[in-house]
């Protein structure tokens, strides 16, 4: 009994060792506030990390994690320093916009985004998460919110000059020219979709796609108008425009298999499908037009029935990349500017450093 009584005190010591460790103050950031950077803080920032590249990050690069969490930090007290916020609102809309684009390829509610999650998983959104990216809901809002705003921080002081970083038109060409195969229609078609959310009554949801969908065939309304009803407050549907490529991507997005999709092209123009029931909601569709496939010029659109050209698409695509990569280098900049001793206190450093990385 003796030896059973030592071994369990044995455990909780070996807890309350490691919580202990993971309280451990690594830094402290006092620029407009003071704020500490912990081995617990460290260690879910390393985990987002690693689950994103699928290894193990060595003590050096957690290292460089930390150096980038103070600069983080520092960039976030100038930032409120100088007045800038962002609303939770904000914050919500981009959670849902990240999330959803990467599971259904189409914005939901978080109600819904969560009902889908223990359908597919028997997850709740929150262990889902943890089990993704190392991060509850909470946490990666949090995690949004400081990246934007320290974005917004950076753009808004050099916004002038980020103004003046463009790609040449040569850089476009040749950009252009090395790239050429990929850019291309599949064969496409634009439908007209329509989304019941079942929402806590299935079976009313039902009679109304049933009814909109009798209106729409019997040609008794028109997409237009359906557009219009959607967007009223308690429509109790949502309706709009989707363009869809022959592609497995696409299919799963609709929630049919690839074959199916291609049964789907086969079909004219003015094809109205069959109401088909999804884990939450009733949806039907009708082809507007089809397309064909194409090798793209520099002087086509790069979406039918847009403005945008190939060659806009390219000038924008490299701005955007040579204004992260400027981007970059000023937040490097401001960092190194506001790391000084008097506003960062590094409290453990070497080998004391390096031991308490080594988990």
């Amino acid at each position: 009994m003796k030896r059973i009584f030592v071994a369990i005190l044995a455990l909780l010591m070996a807890g309350a060792v490691f919580a202990q460790s993971d309280l451990q103050v690594l830094a402290s950031v006092k620029y407009n506030k003071t704020e500490s950077i912990t081995v617990k803080q460290l260690k879910s920032r390393v985990s987002l990390y690693e689950k994103q590249q699928g290894a193990s990050l060595s003590t050096e690069n957690r290292k460089k994690v930390l150096d980038s969490l103070i600069q983080e930090k520092l960039i976030l007290q100038a930032a409120a320093k100088s007045g800038l916020t962002i609303p939770d609102s904000q914050v919500d809309q981009m959670f849902l916009q990240q999330v959803c684009q990467q599971l259904v390829g189409r914005l939901l509610t978080q109600s819904e985004l969560e009902q889908l999650v223990k359908q597919q998983t028997n997850l709740s959104l929150d262990e889902f998460m943890k089990q993704q990216i190392g991060m509850s809901v909470e946490e990666y809002k949090v995690f949004l919110k400081n990246q934007t705003i320290a974005q917004q921080y950076i753009v808004g002081k050099y916004k002038n000059e980020l103004q003046q970083v463009s790609p040449s038109d040569d850089e476009i060409r040749a950009f252009y020219e090395l790239n050429k195969t990929t850019f291309v229609w599949s064969d496409m078609f634009k439908m007209f979709l329509v989304i019941v959310p079942k929402g806590n009554n299935a079976e009313a949801a039902r009679v109304k796609a049933d009814g909109l969908y009798k209106q729409l065939k019997d040609k008794k309304v028109t997409t237009n108008q359906l557009t219009v009803d959607s967007k009223k407050e308690n429509s109790g549907f949502q309706a709009g425009e989707v363009l869809v490529n022959k592609s497995a991507q696409s299919a799963q997005q609709l929630g049919i298999s690839y074959n199916d999709l291609l049964g789907l092209f086969s079909n004219d123009k003015g094809y109205i499908s069959n109401i088909v029931e999804q884990d939450t909601n009733f949806q039907f569709f009708t082809i507007l037009k089809k397309y064909e496939a194409k090798m793209l010029s520099l002087s086509d659109v790069v979406q039918p029935e847009t403005t945008n050209t190939v060659y806009d698409y390219i000038k924008q695509s490299l701005g955007q990349q040579k204004q992260m990569e400027y981007l970059s280098t000023k937040v490097q900049e401001v960092a190194d500017s506001l790391d000084t001793p008097a506003n960062v206190e590094r409290k453990k450093t070497g080998a004391e450093l390096d031991k308490l990385l080594n988990w």
